[in-house]
């Protein structure tokens, strides 16, 4: 019994010595056996890119459709011309033309020939002058006619430079006051009327634009000194007068009023204050 287990322990201890072997011999060609090792494929660490500028893409043209062929029209038959109307004249029932010049007669050629003279003798069209030139020609009549204002013994402004006229209707409905104040202010100052000279005189007064008195001067004395105390009696009565209107004020830095002192037997006899007339010397 014994020798049976031996027997049998012992082959199984030999199979697998066998099967150990073979399995040793089988990797050992397994390993010789030649083989290619795979690549390492790399590892990503990191994102890479790059931008790089797109290249211009040819814009598509597309080709022009194919023109259609043309209908082919039917030949027209040719027209004849037009014909342009004529209208015809029968000459045998029109009047003959008189084909003589007509005859001129003396009388005629010499009114023609003096209206042709007189069209010689008128004198050219005179250019219009332009502003430039109206606004001098203006300008010096409105010195003149201060310059005869002041020899006539009118009223007269002093006119601020580079200021515009003033309102005409303006300056007369001032002056017209003014003469107003003076008359009622005369019936408060005693007059004799047996001191009136006989000759004329004439004294100016200059007012500020407030209304003030700025100079009362004797122009021409004549023989009338009683006249001429009275007339300044009158003037210190009647100040302050009434300030000058805004648009004396903004062109005038005074107003020179230039009084006259006329003997009676060359006035109505009466005493009073008035505008003198234009064109009417002092």
């Amino acid at each position: 019994m014994k020798r049976q287990l031996a027997n049998e322990t012992s082959r199984t201890q030999r199979s697998l010595l066998l099967a150990i072997v073979a399995s040793l011999v089988l990797h050992g060609l397994v390993l010789l056996i030649p083989r290619q090792p795979p690549k390492a494929e790399r590892v990503a660490t990191r994102l890479e890119a790059s931008l790089a500028a797109p290249t211009p893409q040819a814009p598509v043209v597309e080709p022009p459709p194919a023109p259609a062929p043309a209908a082919i029209k039917p030949a027209t038959p040719a027209r004849p011309p037009a014909r342009r109307p004529v209208i015809a004249i029968d000459k045998s029932r029109a009047p003959a033309a008189s084909s003589a010049a007509p005859k001129w007669t003396i009388a005629q050629k010499e009114e023609m020939n003096s209206f042709l003279r007189e069209l010689e003798r008128q004198p050219q069209a005179i250019p219009r002058p332009s502003l430039a030139q109206r606004s001098l020609a203006m300008a010096r009549e409105y010195g003149r006619q201060q310059a005869r204002q002041e020899r006539e013994g009118s009223e007269i402004l002093e006119r601020l430079p580079n200021s515009e006229p003033p309102d005409p209707f303006s300056l007369e409905m001032y002056l017209d006051a003014l003469v107003k104040k003076l008359n009622r202010s005369a019936g408060f100052v005693r007059n004799d009327p047996r001191t009136n000279g006989m000759k004329t005189a004439a004294v100016r007064v200059r007012l500020n634009p407030d209304g003030s008195l700025q100079s009362f001067k004797v122009v021409n004395a004549g023989d009338q000194r009683d006249q001429i105390a009275f007339v300044r009696s009158v003037v210190e009565q009647s100040v302050p007068f009434a300030p000058f209107p805004s648009d004396l004020r903004r062109s005038a830095k005074s107003l020179n009023m230039v009084i006259c002192i006329q003997p009676t037997l060359f006035g109505s006899g009466g005493f009073g204050f008035s505008r003198i007339p234009e064109g009417k010397g002092c």
